[in-house]
């Protein structure tokens, strides 16, 4: 069998379109519209472009989203209260906080403050679990 060469571009512009449609069918259907929200703290250059590039991708597709900057010297405690609000707004079904994260702020305890429902990278330590074969998921 010949090895045949693909095309990324034309593979991810095929799935982009069938997820639109599927957008589309949500909202007709059950009137729900997909929403994310991407927490950048700070201005890494490449953390700037990868999640404009996620709200780009959102907004092709017909999703709600939302760009949450915070400043660098944001306290670990005002990050974890940003988040929570973020998991408890209904119009919010995916959060992804971009790392890293500065210093002086705990990543796993901001990872795992994260709803796992919510969890777009699967970041969180339920997941970790799941992955070892460990199963600390309590019965969820």
């Amino acid at each position: 069998m010949a090895a045949k060469i693909i095309s990324g571009t034309e593979i991810a512009a095929q799935i982009r379109e069938e997820l639109k449609k599927e957008v589309t069918q949500m909202k007709e259907r059950h009137g729900v519209v997909p929403g994310l929200v991407t927490i950048l703290v700070g201005k890494n250059p490449a953390s700037v472009s990868y999640v404009t590039g996620k709200h780009r991708a959102a907004d092709e597709i017909g999703f709600y989203s939302v760009q949450d900057d915070q400043p660098e010297d944001i306290s670990g405690d005002n990050l974890l209260k940003l988040i929570e609000k973020y998991n408890k707004d209904p119009k919010i079904h995916g959060i992804l906080v971009q790392l890293p994260l500065p210093r002086h702020i705990d990543e796993k305890k901001v990872l795992n403050a994260i709803d796992p429902d919510k969890d777009v990278d699967g970041f969180h330590s339920l997941y970790s679990c799941r992955h070892t074969g460990t199963d600390h998921t309590f019965g969820i």
